[in-house]
């Protein structure tokens, strides 16, 4: 048709403008114009050995190098990175946003707000952290290397830091909960976990809860030596707890989890599992990789 005719005005005439007509209708011609991308945030906080902002290892975490392969094979939307604590982080993704954290613990709780992808990577399991003088505290509670944290919070012996709004399993969040609220310190800043140290340095807590390759690098960078820290693992949690991404449960939101799930089945049986193990011991990656093998081979995790 030619698009100065009277007929193709007449068909258009909802985009005539006195000026502008020939514009005007080219526009209405083509209805299937390129589309503005949505703009998929990630939610990233400073958590070695998964995100490093800072320091010669910048940009060497296990996250820092899987959210470049997903960005890559998610061209559909356009993607910017959002610093947040943990705390902000989950206000965030309970909103009708379109934002996604690829450091997530799962949790039954959390599913009423967002959605998760398959597990990305497994990770050993958060402990009790106190210093080396302060170990005679805690040894009447442990048994077989395991502390009984339980026991211990029934206790008055410590002061527990913990990153506000951090999940560290069902088992201890559940403890956590029944914990008398003078008896723990929990951290929202940005460098929580840093903050933490510091405290217990000065004596203001006992022990706190974290992952142990977090708190030695983290340590390091406050310039307290990791030979003058014990960790010990937590009575009844799984050795492993498994990484996952978490986004806004909104279409948008369950949409991106579609396609996550594809890439990780694609990514982390190998190179995410190349990106983790570095952060270990020597001494301690060979175990990882046997366990590693069966991390994946139940049905919901396929």
């Amino acid at each position: 048709m030619d698009l100065m005719s009277p007929r193709f005005f007449w068909q258009h005439r909802r985009c005539r403008r006195p000026t502008l007509a020939l514009l005007a209708a080219l526009a209405c011609a083509l209805p299937n114009a390129a589309q503005a991308k949505d703009t998929l945030i990630w939610l990233l906080r400073d958590l070695p050995p998964l995100t490093i902002f800072d320091g010669p290892q910048k940009g060497q975490g296990v996250v820092d190098q899987l959210r470049p392969l997903l960005v890559a094979a998610m061209p559909e939307y356009e993607h910017t990175a959002l610093r947040v604590n943990r705390a902000r982080a989950m206000q965030m993704l309970a909103e009708p946003s379109f934002t996604c954290d690829p450091m997530l613990l799962w949790t039954a709780e959390r599913t009423k707000k967002m959605v998760f992808s398959i597990p990305s990577f497994g990770q050993a399991s958060n402990g009790l952290v106190v210093r080396q003088a302060d170990r005679q505290l805690i040894e009447p509670f442990v048994r077989n290397g395991q502390v009984d944290l339980a026991a211990l919070l029934a206790s008055d012996r410590l002061k527990l830091g913990i990153v506000a709004e951090r999940s560290y399993g069902p088992l201890v969040d559940d403890l956590l909960r029944q914990t008398p609220a003078a008896r723990l310190a929990p951290h929202y800043g940005n460098d929580a976990l840093g903050s933490l140290l510091q405290m217990q340095r000065l004596g203001r807590l006992t022990a706190l809860l974290g992952y142990w390759p977090e708190t030695r690098y983290l340590a390091q960078q406050q310039g307290i030596a990791p030979q003058d820290l014990a960790f010990y693992p937590i009575k009844g949690l799984a050795k492993y707890q498994f990484i996952r991404v978490g986004c806004s449960d909104t279409e948008q939101g369950r949409a991106a989890i579609a396609h996550i799930n594809r890439i990780l089945r694609t990514v982390r049986q190998h190179q995410l599992l190349d990106f983790y193990v570095q952060w270990l011991d020597p001494q301690q990656r060979d175990a990882y990789l046997e366990d590693a093998r069966q991390f994946f081979l139940a049905p919901e995790d396929q």
